[in-house]
């Protein structure tokens, strides 16, 4: 399912993150930056341990906050780690929207045309998926729109449980696999 803001196609997909070919994926990191379950340990498995080297190499950091590493053995180039959560691994609507924002902007830095990013603190930061994808979409709508020419034109939302697929789903105005207000056939 997809969506356009602007320029930007937001595309809402099931799948595993590190088999994306984007210009870089996304790591819902803690502030320590290091890469011991869900996501991050993934990407760790695919992408080698010089991902987490480099990772940690540049932390810690403050909560909302990313850095950029190497995708090591991934189809994507980067890595860019975004805390959403501190060292008690605790996610907030607030945490995810900054640590979105940070994405964005860095990404943009960078000049790159495509990432994937998971939903933001429903692992780990046992966040809701509604307030995760209130706090991610709502940053997405922000940064596109202050963004005149934004280098982003894919953002692949790649979402794994059923219950945080609805909840992206919905804020995307798709309901039941279709955009809402779509013809049915």
């Amino acid at each position: 399912m997809k969506v356009r803001f602007g320029q930007t196609d937001i595309i809402l997909e099931r799948g595993d993150i590190t088999e994306f070919e984007v210009d870089a994926i996304v790591n819902a990191a803690s502030s320590q930056l290091s890469m011991g379950a869900g996501v991050a340990s993934a990407i760790k498995r695919k992408g080698g341990t010089i991902v987490e080297e480099d990772a940690m190499r540049q932390g810690p950091v403050e909560v909302g906050d990313v850095v950029v590493t190497t995708g090591g053995n991934l189809a994507a180039s980067y890595v860019i780690h975004a805390a959403v959560m501190g060292a008690d691994l605790r996610s907030s609507p607030d945490s995810v929207r900054r640590a979105t924002l940070s994405t964005l902007r860095r990404a943009e830095e960078l000049r790159l045309h495509s990432l994937a990013l998971p939903a933001f603190g429903t692992g780990v930061g046992r966040m809701d998926p509604k307030e995760s994808a209130e706090a991610m979409i709502g940053a997405l709508r922000t940064h596109l729109s202050e963004v005149s020419a934004s280098s982003l034109r894919r953002i692949h939302l790649v979402l794994f449980q059923d219950e945080t697929y609805q909840a992206f789903g919905t804020l995307l105005g798709f309901t039941s696999g279709r955009r809402a207000g779509s013809a049915r056939s």
